[in-house]
């Protein structure tokens, strides 16, 4: 079996719980009323969003040979 890494972003809602994104898999966005939910549900979408790719002949995307960085930048009002 091969294990693949997904980068998930978790964003905090207003109303409560946590909307993710995977950056790699458009469209692939679910909800948690907690993180350890957002995380869970994150994990099953990317599962799903993996078996439909696959069930269309398409590639996976990997995030091999991907590099992060966080840039800061001076924000004028």
């Amino acid at each position: 079996m091969k294990y693949l890494n997904y980068r998930i972003l978790l964003r905090r809602e207003p109303e409560g719980g946590y909307t993710v994104t995977v950056p790699l898999l458009p469209g692939c966005v679910t909800y948690g009323e907690t993180i350890d939910e957002a995380i869970a549900m994150a994990r099953e979408a990317i599962e799903l969003y993996i078996e439909d790719l696959r069930e269309k002949g398409e590639d996976i995307p990997t995030e091999e040979g991907l590099l992060e960085y966080t840039l800061t930048v001076e924000a004028h009002a």
